[in-house]
């Protein structure tokens, strides 16, 4: 290409940037003529200058930026240039299907830029993620930003490309007939809505559809990035050119943009009212994605559920006296010594109303999880993720293997074998959390040991420095358990990394569990040893009111009172508007947000919750109640949080809670354990059994007979209840059948 024939086209580029042809500006937007006239100008832009368009890579040093370069000291940041509501006129790359051409382009994505990138650099991205797929691209609409110096580019991607995505990710979407089935790209005139992306996907659906695009994008031969040094510039044949690009510092950060219209309906609807109940669950999953909305559906049904047994536990609170009086003999004038320190406890002085709360707890945990399921499976075929395929889908970035042809897709990816997989599993990552479950029991250990030495010391001496002694050890036992928390979660983070699991779901899911039995570990050992070894019932319920008082208190605080604060005081200086383009300062605004930490810690926080009511509830009745309280507040804090505090995270779809759904159902079978013994070692009821006769012998077996008989009761109740209602099978079977039908039809 001659010097001349470059020239012409930046300045073809530039003027479709920051000043649209004639002919765009003239044309009125909606009009059929808009859509055309941009994409002639892109397509004479195209013919003047091929290489500069076209080629996927080039040499940086014949590189000719289609941007100027950014003059040195400028804040790429304070520049002017368009406004968001005039970035439907110009600056979007044109769509490369006639069908998607549009006269305004919704931004969805921020791709953050790093600082050092220079121009050449930047348009080599844009072009390579608006380039077809068929020539290697990501097939997106990119905008170069508020102006030509900014380290930002906006995407958003083209109907095309986001019903593609949708028949990849086996999502069902309601047909002309109103039932919902497997989206087919060949079929997608069948759908409704298939012609509007804003109806047909959620804005969650479309922001995640971008990020799958992003992080599947691999070379289709070797490449070398320009304005980068060669080591870290040169991409192999079908390397991953997201990964890359993180990795030199090219990208820094991606972030799905907020639509204000929609945050400010939402949050009206979800924690502005005044009422205690209900849920905005479509609203949410459409707005923040199915992880979100699975959550916030699982609080407010657990939340719900606690009411009976809040109402339960507070009247056998209240009336403990009377029915302990009732149960003792006629002619006995005081309590034995015995049962002298529990009567203390008053909570502890009915043996009718233990049962009563042992046995209405253990099966109100299997209700819970049952009808949890089939609201689960509703909620799934409603929002069309019943039948995800992401094991068809790419693997995820961070995959590696050897390229060959995958057997089921044919199509050329890393492949990892299996038994490699499980073998590092079995040999590595299980035998690293047996030693990390040690070194809690360890510290446990340590922990009792120096307490007992520092009190008894302190009999001793009864000295000031014996006295300061004694929170020696609660303080060191703090300090310990964090360190070793923060310390595992590190190494299980890297060991599930090394399992190199093909899909993001069996990443999280080997991860959230290796954390889930270091907290089950971390949070339950004291209580369980506190039972079971010490078989100290009062101490026990000491430890758990603290537990349920000031950590509740505590979690409050942290989570909302201080990132309010943080977000008032330190971060709004940052947000103020420094121009009169309030709507591109509000999109560069949203990544000065802090990064939404997951759902994890609130997955975990009621995983402890419901741990303390199954396992412990007929030793401190009023657990129920905390819990309601608490969460009656949880609800409108994270709902706050999720929507003021943090940035829009991404979120798959998804059709469960995944592998918590099986942490909570565990707990519920250690439920029927625990209960049982607490109530065996229970003062008053072991005074009731030696009046009827029954010796220590005689005792335990009765009580290893009622443990199998409710693990058996347990079983059958989950048996009766169906995992999804009938109505819900039924259409199920009903896109399995059209599924098949319709495959026939195009193999014939």
């Amino acid at each position: 290409m001659d010097e001349a024939g470059l020239t012409r086209g930046v300045s073809l580029h530039s003027a479709l940037q920051l000043h649209p042809p004639r002919g765009v500006l003239n044309t009125r937007p909606g009009s059929k003529h808009f859509s055309e006239e941009r994409g002639r100008v892109w397509q004479d832009l195209s013919e003047r200058t091929p290489d500069l368009l076209q080629s996927p890579i080039m040499d940086c040093s014949d590189e000719t930026p289609l941007l100027p370069d950014t003059p040195k000291g400028k804040n790429p940041k304070k520049g002017r240039g368009p406004k968001l509501t005039d970035w439907w006129i110009s600056g979007w790359s044109p769509a490369h299907c006639p069908c998607c051409a549009s006269d305004r382009v919704e931004p969805l994505v921020l791709l953050q830029l790093g600082e050092t990138v220079e121009s050449n650099t930047k348009n080599w991205i844009m072009r390579l993620l608006s380039k077809p797929q068929t020539q290697g691209g990501a097939g997106l609409l990119v905008h170069p930003g508020e102006d030509d110096f900014n380290d930002f580019l906006l995407l958003s991607a083209s109907r095309c490309t986001l019903l593609q995505a949708t028949e990849e990710l086996g999502l069902c979407r309601p047909n002309q007939d109103g039932n919902m089935a497997a989206f087919s790209l060949h079929n997608k005139e069948l759908f409704k809505n298939s012609d509007n992306m804003q109806e047909f996907l959620t804005l969650a659906e479309r922001q995640y559809i971008i990020k799958y695009e992003l992080e599947s994008l691999k070379t289709l031969g070797i490449l070398r990035i320009p304005g980068v040094p060669s080591s870290l510039g040169l991409l192999k044949s079908w390397e991953n050119v997201f990964q890359r690009l993180r990795k030199a510092g090219l990208i820094v950060d991606m972030l799905p943009l907020h639509n204000q219209k929609q945050l400010v309906a939402l949050r009206k609807e979800w924690y502005s009212h005044t009422r205690l109940w209900g849920q905005p669950l479509d609203s949410i999953q459409s707005y923040f994605g199915g992880s979100v909305a699975f959550y916030f559906s699982f609080l407010d049904f657990y939340t719900r559920a606690l009411m009976p047994m809040a109402l339960l536990g507070t009247v056998l609170a209240m009336m403990p006296h009377e029915m302990g009086k009732a149960a003792l003999p006629d002619d006995t004038e005081e309590p034995p010594a015995a049962t002298t320190e529990s009567d203390s406890d008053p909570e502890w002085a009915s043996p009718g109303g233990l049962v009563v709360m042992a046995m209405v707890s253990m099966l109100w945990s299997t209700l819970l999880l049952e009808l949890w399921k089939r609201r689960s499976s509703t909620l799934a075929y409603h929002w069309g993720t019943d039948r995800l395929t992401e094991h068809f889908a790419e693997p995820r970035p961070a995959f590696r293997g050897e390229l060959g042809t995958n057997p089921v897709t044919n199509r050329t990816e890393p492949l990892f074998p299996a038994w490699q997989r499980q073998l590092r599993l079995a040999l590595v990552s299980l035998p690293l959390v047996v030693v990390f479950l040690g070194l809690v029991v360890l510290g446990m250990g340590g922990f009792y040991w120096a307490e007992s030495r520092a009190r008894g010391w302190h009999e001793s001496s009864q000295s000031l420095v014996s006295r300061v002694m004694l929170y020696v050890p609660s303080v060191a036992h703090i300090v310990y358990t964090n360190i070793l928390g923060t310390a595992y979660g590190k190494v299980a983070l890297t060991l599930t990394e090394w399992e190199n699991h093909r899909e993001e779901s069996a990443f999280q899911n080997h991860h959230t569990t290796k954390v889930i039995v270091f907290t089950f570990f971390n949070c339950f050992a004291v209580l369980f040893h506190i039972a079971f070894v010490k078989q100290d019932l009062p101490l026990l319920q000491k430890r758990l009111a603290s537990l349920l008082i000031v950590t509740q208190l505590v979690s409050q605080l942290t989570e909302v009172a201080v990132p309010f604060a943080i977000d008032r005081i330190f971060n709004a200086p940052e947000r103020k508007e420094e121009d009169d383009d309030h709507e591109v300062d509000a999109i560069i605004a949203q990544s000065n947000l802090p990064t939404f930490p997951g759902l994890f810690s609130e997955y975990i926080e009621l995983l402890v919750q419901f741990g303390y009511l199954s396992l412990f509830s007929c030793v401190y009745p009023l657990t129920a109640l905390f819990l309601l309280l608490n969460n009656l507040t949880e609800l409108r804090t994270d709902a706050f949080k999720l929507c003021k505090l943090f940035r829009k995270p991404f979120h798959p779809p998804t059709a469960s809670m995944g592998v918590w759904q099986a942490a909570f159902e565990v707990l519920g079978f250690m439920s029927v354990m625990s209960n049982c013994w607490l109530l065996l070692m229970s003062p008053r009821l072991q005074e009731f059994s030696e009046e009827a006769g029954l010796n220590g012998t005689q005792l335990l077996v009765v009580a290893v007979l009622v443990e199998h008989i409710l693990i058996v009761v347990k079983l059958v109740v989950a048996f009766i209840i169906p995992d999804e209602p009938d109505w819900v099978r039924i259409q199920r079977e009903k896109i399995e059948f059209h599924s098949m039908r319709a495959l026939g039809e195009q193999k014939l």
